[in-house]
């Protein structure tokens, strides 16, 4: 019960990645307060707890943004526009993704919130030159989705360094599992695939399906991200948040036919503008150091615990 008591906040709390955290911080006995304005995500996704207010509304609205952080001790600042949303109109993507975040910052340091830790992306690494990618390699911005992520990352070192704000980004890979809903246009790879077996319906990939990943267990993600919230040796610091393995959209689609024992095939069909990152693992060296942290579900694993999942629906 390592957040017993504690007043929270989770932007986006709704969403994939920001309901995994409510959840497990419910679990550890947290009072939690979301943000949420439904963009993308779902009430589905919030369990019923007498310890859980929902605010429904969105991280550009200033007032709003101040009236939810007075109290809290903490923020989960999970809110933002997907690369597929911000590709479409790069403009809400710098008021939500950028002006979000500065808004949150700006109430964090008025309220002297704890600590806020920011969900921020391993997009902002773009083609990296080497592998596995490390927190301090070059960064080679690609989408107006990495553009934003990264500027929320430097607004929060910014405030760290010139306030004294506690703050922590962490670098999420390619995130999936339950709550990643398949019949959202904005999910994940894991998602898109699973719907298509569902729906017996040939496989998409986009290019040749050569492409890697490292793809990341949504609770393993989660546990980083409160570790994130916890240790003083994560005040002011950047971690990556994958498993460091390899895997290619071929491998992957492969894996998960074998999972449902399908005689689905995969269909190539043209890249899409986001389709810009050729190979992506990144190093967790740093992030095992100094938080203790490691994965603990293996590929093969979590795909299993998606598919119990989608089957208890």
């Amino acid at each position: 019960m390592r957040f017993k008591g504690m007043k929270v906040l989770v932007t986006g709390g709704a969403g994939f990645i920001g309901s995994n955290v409510v959840e497990k911080l419910l679990q550890e006995g947290a009072r939690v307060r979301v943000l949420d304005d439904l963009f993308t995500g779902s009430m589905e996704n919030l369990p019923r707890s007498d310890s859980l207010e929902f605010v429904k509304g969105s991280v550009t609205d200033e007032d709003l943004v101040d009236s939810v952080v007075k109290g809290v001790e903490i923020i989960f600042h999970c809110a933002a526009r997907n690369i597929i949303a911000s590709t479409k109109n790069p403009r809400d993507d710098m008021r939500t993704n950028i002006g979000g975040t500065l808004n949150m910052l700006l109430a964090a340091r008025r309220h002297e919130v704890r600590r806020l830790i920011y969900a921020s992306s391993t997009s902002v690494y773009g083609n990296p030159r080497y592998l596995p990618i490390n927190e301090d390699d070059p960064l080679n911005v690609l989408t107006p989705y990495s553009v934003s992520k990264l500027a929320g990352e430097h607004y929060c070192m910014a405030f760290y360094e010139s306030y004294g704000l506690s703050t922590v980004s962490v670098r999420y890979s390619n995130i999936y599992g339950p709550k990643q809903s398949f019949t959202n246009p904005y999910c994940g790879v894991v998602a898109k695939f699973f719907e298509a077996i569902l729906h017996d319906k040939p496989i998409p990939v986009h290019g040749d399906g050569s492409q890697t990943r490292d793809f990341t267990y949504v609770d393993d993600a989660v546990e980083a991200t409160l570790l994130a919230a916890l240790s003083p040796k994560a005040e002011g610091e950047v971690f990556n948040v994958g498993t460091g393995r390899e895997t290619s959209v071929n491998e992957l689609a492969d894996l998960i036919i074998v999972l449902f024992d399908s005689e689905a095939q995969v269909e190539y069909v043209d890249r899409r503008d986001i389709d810009n990152i050729r190979r992506r693992v990144v190093n967790i060296e740093k992030i095992r150091k100094k938080l203790k942290w490691i994965p603990m579900v293996t590929l093969e694993e979590g795909l299993k615990r998606t598919k119990r999942w989608i089957e208890s629906l």
